[in-house]
This record gives structure tokens, C-alpha cells and sequence, in this order.
């Protein structure tokens, strides 16, 4: 008896090690780590490593010994084709790796001869990677999952549209418009992106969007250092990117300053860190204006293990996360959930991330757009962190945000899509 030939999934994407900084190749690197276990085998179409300004080691070894990678060659408008610091904006439309079509759609049609997939999968921030799955769905007729992560549109706020340039807005539509021709399912990451998905698609069947959250690896913490029971003050970390309309932290520098002038918090008993927050000149302007460069540390990146460990050995742990972003959940928040710290939720209370946080039983949450509740916020975690009272995710709640089931209902997705069932 002949065995059947195994399931196999082409998979384009941008962020994949040895890009370095971020937590957008996590979730690629978690699906190729674990969907063979789910009885699909994935092929890795990405960047060779000249694409990426920041390069590094650490996650190469978790890439599943069942992957199949192929990297071609993408250039960086911004770095490599800029002259005087400038270069033509078509050069970067719909994003500055545009340049990565021009190799990856010949590599992919020899993947697709070699291996014979049984479905094509891509994935967003870099809109070029759904430009070559398209062309390859087009070439090859593979049934395309598109995997969204967040809207490549916003138009929720007529003066503020994303993206902000009219000529590029005008390419995420079309790209979008595409997507919900010729795709097969379109996954998003939170209920909010797919609300927002389909009124801009009503022409798309429900049927078709899915989501499929972002997770945390089980092992991720292997290792992890126990916070520091004898540490003399509070240390409350963010860990990744304060983006400065996203996650405007001012809010929260007003408040540290009207404690500390009320004698609540001090340099004695109180450390915010910010790692790898980025904006670093703006970020150091604002603890200026505010005058809490005392109570706040600019930290630089690190290695993911390594930032792992220190979100383990936190005191506590620091979502932020604008109400212009109530359709999004950042990613850090399900390592935030695995690490077991106390987590205080700086957000809008009508948002996406409020709602999960709810959803897992935490409540330490407050308005990051209000100082004053910001203040109220910060007391109420610090009391319940000091008294061992803040609430933590049961274990069975981590359990079902892991990235090995998420890539369990990307298996069930792509079985339904391809009409290839495990036997």
C-alpha cells in the first residue's frame, strides 16, 4: 500500500528568524515549530538575512527540524537603495521590501513543482508577502489563507485614516480587495480586526474569516529566574515598543509625577524599565518634561530568552495600548499570561486587549488616556501586588492561549480549506 503523501503548507513571510528584534516572528516561527505535530508540514518562503537591519542567532535553533526554508534575496528601499537618505517612495510601495517579489515568486513556483503543497498561507505587517502568495495563487490555483493579524486599513477615523498616506492607502485597498477575491479564509487575531474586516468586505462570506489569536510557547520560560523576594523597591517592566500614538505613555509619566510629589511613590520604593521601548530621544524628552527620570529606566533589547527571563523575575508587568488600537492585542500580552506576574492593563476599557484580559480573570485595568486614572490604576495593582492579591490567569486559561494551539486550529483551517483530512 502506497502512504499517502504528506500534507504540506507554503508559508510566506517576512518576519522569520535571523530577523532580530520584535515579536512579529514569533507567531511564523511558532506555527513552523509546531504545525508538524499538527500533521502539516510547513515550507518557509522569507527574506535572506541581507533584508534585515537587525540580524541575530537566537531563535534560528527553534526552527522545527521538519521545516523546509527558503530564503531569496529582498532589499531594503530605506538602506540599500536610498541615495543622500532618499529613494523614489514607488521603490517602497506597498511597503520597502517591495523589491522581494522579483525573487520569491520564482522560488516559490520551484517550491510548489518540488514539493507539491496543498495550500498557500502568507502573513501581514509586510503587505509584499500577500503580493507574492497572490501571484502564486494565481499561477498555481492553491486554495490562500491570508493571515491579517491586524487591518491594513483603518478608516474608523475620517481625519486620522491609516495609513496615513493617500497613495499607499490606496494600495492596502487594492491588495485587500484582491485578498477577498482570490483567498480562501482570512484570519485575523482579534474579534475587533474582524469586525472591522468585514465592514469594509461585506462582499466576503462570515464563513471565510477566522480567528486565530496570537499565543506563548510552553517552553518559553524553561529557565526563568523567580522575581527577587528581597528586591528593596517595586519593579514594574515593560517589555517592547511604546509606539508614540499607539501607547503614548504621558498619560502614565503625569501620574508617577503627581505620586511622587504626593509622597507615594519615590526612587526608594518604586522602578518602571521600558526594554526595548524604541523612540528612545522622544521617550527620554517626555521623563524630562515630566521630571520622573528617577522612577524610570530606558532599557535596551535583548535577546527574547533573555527578555523572557526578566519579565519572570518582574514584579509586575505593563500593558499599554491607546483606544486607536482597541482592535489589536498585543503579542506580549500572551507571554505576559504564561511569565504568571501580576499585570497592569493601561488601555481602553472598551478594547480588544481589556476584553482578554477580563476574558482570563484579570481586572487590574485601567483608562491609559486618563492621569487620573492612570494613578488610581497604578495604586490599586501596587496594593494588590504587595499583598500577593493580584490575579493571576488560571493554568488551564494559559493552557488554551499556547502557541501549540493555535497552530492546531491553523492545521483544522487548512484541512478545511485544501480538503485534506488527517486519516
Amino acid at each position: 500500500m502506497v502512504a499517502p503523501r504528506p500534507k504540506r503548507v507554503l508559508m510566506i513571510a517576512y518576519h522569520f528568524p535571523p530577523l532580530a528584534g520584535g515579536s512579529g516572528i514569533l507567531r511564523t516561527l511558532g506555527f513552523a515549530r509546531h504545525l508538524p505535530d499538527c500533521g502539516w508540514q510547513p515550507l518557509v518562503l522569507s527574506p535572506s538575512a541581507f533584508a534585515y537591519a537587525q540580524r541575530g542567532d537566537s531563535q534560528l535553533a527553534r526552527i522545527g527540524a521538519q521545516a523546509t526554508v527558503r530564503r531569496t534575496l529582498a532589499l531594503d528601499a530605506a538602506r540599500h537603495l536610498a541615495i543622500g537618505g532618499r529613494y523614489p517612495r514607488c521603490l517602497a510601495l506597498p511597503d520597502r521590501w517591495s523589491s522581494w517579489w522579483l525573487s520569491a515568486v520564482p522560488a516559490g513556483l520551484r517550491m510548489i513543482r518540488q514539493y507539491r503543497p496543498d495550500a498557500i498561507w502568507s502573513t501581514y505587517p509586510i503587505a509584499t508577502a500577500h503580493l507574492i502568495a497572490l501571484t502564486l495563487q494565481k499561477l498555481s490555483g492553491l486554495p490562500w489563507v491570508v493571515d491579517q493579524r491586524d487591518p491594513m486599513l483603518d478608516d474608523s477615523d475620517p481625519l486620522a485614516p491609516y495609513p496615513p498616506e493617500a497613495r499607499l492607502r490606496r494600495m492596502h485597498a487594492w491588495i485587500e480587495q484582491r485578498i477577498a477575491a482570490r483567498s480562501a479564509a482570512i484570519v485575523c487575531t482579534t474579534p475587533g480586526a474582524i469586525a472591522a474586516h468585514q465592514r469594509r468586505l461585506p462582499q466576503v462570506a462570515g464563513e471565510r474569516f477566522r480567528l486565530i489569536e496570537n499565543g506563548h510557547d510552553d517552553d518559553d520560560d524553561e529557565g526563568a529566574a523567580p522575581p527577587d523576594g528581597h528586591r528593596s523597591r517595586f519593579l514594574l517592566l515593560h517589555s517592547g515598543v511604546i509606539y508614540p500614538s499607539e501607547r503614548d505613555p504621558q498619560a502614565l509619566f503625569e501620574a508617577l509625577a503627581r505620586l511622587r510629589h504626593d509622597g507615594v511613590l519615590h526612587a526608594h520604593n518604586f522602578q518602571l524599565v521600558l526594554r526595548a521601548a524604541g523612540h528612545d530621544a522622544w521617550l527620554g524628552g517626555l521623563l524630562a518634561k515630566y521630571g520622573v527620570h528617577d522612577l524610570v529606566t530606558l532599557a535596551p533589547l535583548q535577546p527574547h530568552h533573555a527578555a523572557l527571563q526578566e519579565m519572570q523575575a518582574a514584579d509586575g508587568l505593563l500593558l499599554l495600548q491607546a483606544a486607536n488600537c482597541n482592535a489589536q492585542i498585543p503579542a506580549k500580552l500572551y507571554e505576559y499570561l504564561r511569565c504568571r506576574r501580576p499585570i497592569l492593563a493601561l488601555t481602553d476599557l472598551a478594547g480588544d486587549s481589556a476584553a482578554k484580559l477580563r476574558q482570563c480573570g484579570i481586572d487590574t485595568i485601567g483608562q491609559l488616556a486618563s492621569s487620573g486614572d492612570c494613578a488610581r490604576a497604578l495604586l490599586r495593582f501596587l496594593e494588590l501586588a504587595h499583598a500577593g492579591r493580584a490575579p493571576l490567569a488560571s493554568a488551564s486559561t494559559i493552557a488554551l492561549q499556547s502557541r501549540q494551539a493555535r497552530s492546531q486550529a491553523l492545521a483544522d483551517l487548512l484541512d478545511h480549506v485544501s480538503h485534506r483530512r488527517t486519516p
